[in-house]
């Protein structure tokens, strides 16, 4: 108990001297009521302000993508396939929810969680994201510290719900940006794509029945109050603008009575309860190895994703091609053409330039395929002109890098002002599996037709994890145009299984693939020359 004592002491001292730092320049003709911080020994009188005090800009920031510590960074590490050769996602994400009293550290606790547990693609979701848009009246109150942000009915559960579930299932989600200076949410919501672990850190992340279905582990952060009241001083001064008195007000209000009725009592509710926060290293370890073992159990990296590659190899032998195939008209142009490409004496500049050359007439031929409807348009004459335009929806390229971005150039030629995508796939040598390393898709990206470009396609692995990736961010499948200079039938037959709807359009088919996954015939390492 003394140990403990001490620890509290100690901590209270340099919070205390944190808050007085940041408040020394203020006169004390600028505070509006008298209280008694912890760890001092005398009242501080504070007097009515002559004039409104500044306010800082404030507000709540989008997570980085790399979190990065003294050792290394997490995130950077690809991500397995998360699916099956069907194309359907196998796991949901581990969903860690960290519970405890306004700045009881939860957000201390989660990062050095995530940094322990050294697990690629790794979320942390805040429920501070989740506050209710407020009225005008609402708005007033808020501005005067008198309004309730520490009870149930301040936060949009509903939206919280629904966002945890479709990040859990995998999905591409979009979460509210909470401005704390203006009470209000900013236009701009931060997309979240891509989890493994999912960590939710919230005041009341236990108070509702929807919300702990989700949950995998429950975890309670247990901080001393005189901690937490000393801690939430200097954040809200500091951080969020407000006043030391305005602060106490709505501490003595709401946040300690919230406390009390609604966080506290659902302790009984957690699986691990962590005294003191992020300092209870033992505590920390216990919720890390707990993570890795369950991770181990619903992991399908040790059997299923492993042989991704080969079971797409072995899969579909003999059957005939698919109706969602569009195979290039075989003129003697594009035979020629291919004859130019695929001769191993063919030198750089001609490989470049015939490919780029077959690569423009692949997309006007996948361009037919877009919705159009008839438009009458008059001539110059006065004359009508009864024509065809693009029913209403964008075009957007997205390619599958590296190869995949030599089509690029093809695109933007034939389409004006198109918007560009791209996601990093790259095969892991140890395993030979693809890998997810990146991806930068344009917003509302679900509302268009997308065309995906990759320069050759053998086993379809890698097309499989982008037409995923896009599926997730709610493109429909009859939505993607898969594009190819040249495929395998594995490769087709792997798309056409996975994901009926996705049209396939290449200029050819090539019936082999050999041991190291390359085309046969194909054109070799020749396409490495476009590069």
């Amino acid at each position: 108990l003394n140990h403990t004592h001490n620890n509290t002491a100690r901590e209270l001292r340099r919070l205390d001297s944190e808050i007085l730092d940041s408040v020394s320049s203020l006169s004390a003709e600028q505070f509006s009521c008298s209280f008694f911080l912890p760890g001092h020994a005398q009242r501080c009188l504070l007097t009515p302000s002559l004039s409104p005090r500044k306010r800082t800009t404030s507000q709540s920031k989008s997570e980085p993508p790399l979190l990065r510590t003294s050792k290394r960074t997490i995130y950077t590490a690809g991500r397995p396939p998360w699916y099956n050769v069907a194309g359907t996602t196998f796991t949901e994400a581990f969903v860690i929810g960290l519970c405890g009293g306004s700045a009881s550290g939860k957000t201390t606790v989660a990062n050095k969680i995530i940094e322990a547990l050294d697990v690629p693609w790794v979320v942390l979701l805040s429920m501070d994201s989740f506050y209710k848009v407020l009225n005008k009246e609402e708005q007033e109150l808020a501005g005067k510290n008198e309004y309730n942000f520490d009870h149930p009915d301040a936060f949009d559960f509903e939206l919280l719900v629904t966002v945890l579930r479709k990040l859990k299932k995998g999905k591409s989600i979009k979460v509210p940006v909470y401005d704390f200076t203006s009470h209000s949410r900013r236009k701009d919501w931060k997309t979240v794509y891509g989890a493994n672990v999912v960590i939710f850190e919230g005041i009341l992340a236990f108070a509702n029945k929807e919300l702990l279905k989700l949950l995998d582990m429950k975890v309670f952060v247990d901080t001393d109050s005189d901690i937490r009241l000393v801690r939430r001083l200097k954040r809200d001064i500091t951080a969020r603008g407000r006043d030391i008195g305005g602060v106490i007000r709505q501490y003595n209000r709401f946040v300690k009575p919230a406390f009390e009725q609604y966080i506290e009592p659902t302790v009984p509710l957690a699986d691990i309860v962590v005294p003191r926060g992020g300092d209870n290293f033992v505590a920390l370890d216990l919720i890390v190895q707990h993570v890795h073992s369950q991770l181990e159990k619903r992991c399908p990296s040790l059997s299923t994703c492993v042989c991704l590659r080969s079971a797409l190899a072995s899969a579909h032998q003999g059957q005939p091609l698919p109706k969602t195939l569009s195979l290039m008209l075989a003129t003697p142009q594009v035979r020629g053409m291919h004859t130019i490409i695929r001769n191993k004496e063919t030198n750089r500049d001609e490989f470049i330039f015939y490919s780029k050359r077959l690569m423009r007439l692949l997309i006007e031929h996948a361009l037919s395929f877009l919705p159009l409807k008839p438009v009458l348009v008059e001539t110059p004459q006065g004359a009508l002109y009864e024509g065809k335009r693009l029913s209403g929806s964008r075009i957007t390229g997205v390619s599958i890098l590296r190869a995949g971005e030599t089509m690029e150039q093809a695109l933007t030629a034939v389409c004006k002002d198109i918007r560009l995508g791209k996601i990093l796939i790259q095969t892991n040598h140890h395993t030979g599996e693809p890998e997810l390393h990146y991806l930068r898709l344009p917003k509302e990206i679900s509302e268009d037709y997308v065309i995906l470009m990759d320069s050759t396609v053998s086993t379809g692995a890698a097309a499989l994890m982008a037409i995923r990736v896009l599926l997730d961010h709610d493109v429909p499948e009859e939505r993607i145009f898969l594009l190819s200079l040249l495929m395998a039938e594995m490769g087709v037959h792997s798309v056409a299984y996975a994901f009926p709807g996705v049209r396939i359009i290449t200029t050819a088919v090539d019936k082999e693939v050999n041991e190291q996954f390359h085309i046969i015939p194909g054109i070799g390492e020749a396409k490495q020359a476009v590069h």
